[in-house]
């Protein structure tokens, strides 16, 4: 994907994602590219040892009708994500109550502030009751919250009435996140 490094050249750089909303290329086929849930890029069942190149294929990363795409303003290829193509691996933490925020770093460098334009979502699985929480990175595209941050969270959880329940939750922005029913923690 030769274009996509012309495309994405100083994006290993901190320049940030491309604007991946403004193309429509037209579909090329698929890479095997694998997004691992813990984060790891692989490119043919090998992990991908330069954190540049990641860095660059992920700011090239498009969400569209469920499938992930690297795109450039040329071409579109299909990748294959385990879970979320993040994962947040630190968050720091400012103000307290409704005031506090929550800003979250991925894998890759990216920081997003958890607020109305990038909420926290955490799913439990139906057997197990195993919570996996989430927060919006930008167009569609999750990090999945890891395990040592989620439990640095739930230190910041408190018990908000929201949409009619009682939720342990947490505060970011402005909003409230619910996390667990008050009632599963009895």
């Amino acid at each position: 994907m030769a274009s996509a490094m012309a495309a994405g050249k100083g994006a290993g750089k901190g320049a940030g994602p491309a604007p991946v909303h403004l193309w429509n290329p037209p579909f090329c086929g698929d890479l095997d590219i694998r997004i691992a849930r813990d984060g790891t890029w692989f490119y043919l069942g090998t992990p991908i040892g330069r954190p540049a190149l990641v860095k660059l294929f992920s700011n090239i990363l498009k969400l569209e009708g469920g499938k992930y795409f690297l795109v450039t303003p040329v071409e579109k290829v299909g990748i294959t994500v385990e879970d979320a193509p993040f994962v947040a691996v630190d968050f720091t933490v400012s103000g307290a109550g409704e005031a506090q925020a929550l800003q979250f770093e991925t894998q890759v460098g990216d920081r997003v502030r958890a607020g109305v334009e990038n909420p926290i979502r955490v799913v439990r699985d139906v057997q197990s009751g195993e919570p996996s929480p989430y927060v919006m990175v930008r167009a569609g595209l999750e990090a999945l919250i890891d395990r040592k941050s989620f439990y640095r969270l739930v230190e910041l959880g408190v018990h908000h009435r929201h949409a009619g329940a009682d939720w342990f939750g947490l505060w970011s922005g402005g909003a409230f996140f619910p996390v667990i029913p008050s009632a599963d923690l009895v």
